[in-house]
């Protein structure tokens, strides 16, 4: 029985785990893309040089390393704000202390891009920090959420039988 109950709560512990990080669809690169669309503000910061081809990694961009330390380097799911305010914290030295050697382009780049990063993330309001982090959730969600097409189902009316008891025999 042990076993079993165990088992059974192993199982809804990985598709509970697996299931934010299965529903993202749009690509670190392309939801980078989308959001530097909607926030030319925002610094690319993509000068750093890609040790493998010695050219500047035009795709190494800070909105793509901060989705790709989000998503893979903490294993936080996309599609809850709470978790992209917590990586936000992260870069402004407010939660969970940033390991250099694993930061997205440490192994790739020549130079870390981790300090300049934080750095302009610093620099950023607290609202567009919220709009980034709605951003954020919206693109990288979006296609992973059910559309509104489906019919709602109505309510049928109950016929009522006295015989059957009841609320409507005590009227």
């Amino acid at each position: 029985m042990v076993k079993r109950f165990l088992g059974l709560s192993l199982t809804i512990a990985a598709l509970l785990i697996a299931s934010p990080l299965a529903a993202q669809t749009v690509g670190a690169n392309e939801a980078s893309q989308q959001i530097y669309q909607q926030f030319p503000f925002l610094p690319l910061e993509n000068q750093y040089v890609s040790r493998v081809t010695g050219k500047q990694d035009q795709k190494s961009t800070l909105i793509n390393r901060v989705i790709r330390y989000h998503l893979y380097t903490k294993g936080r799911p996309a599609n809850y704000r709470l978790d992209w305010k917590l990586t936000l914290a992260d870069y402004l030295g407010a939660n969970e202390i940033m390991d250099p050697a694993t930061y997205p382009g440490a192994g790739t780049l020549k130079s870390n891009p981790l300090e300049a990063d934080r750095a302009a993330m610093q620099k950023l309001d607290r609202a567009q920090r919220n709009a980034l982090i709605q951003a954020l959730v919206d693109t990288l969600t979006a296609k992973a959420r059910p559309s509104r097409s489906t019919p709602t189902p109505t309510a049928q009316p109950q016929p009522t039988n006295p015989r059957t008891g009841g609320a409507s025999l005590l009227k």
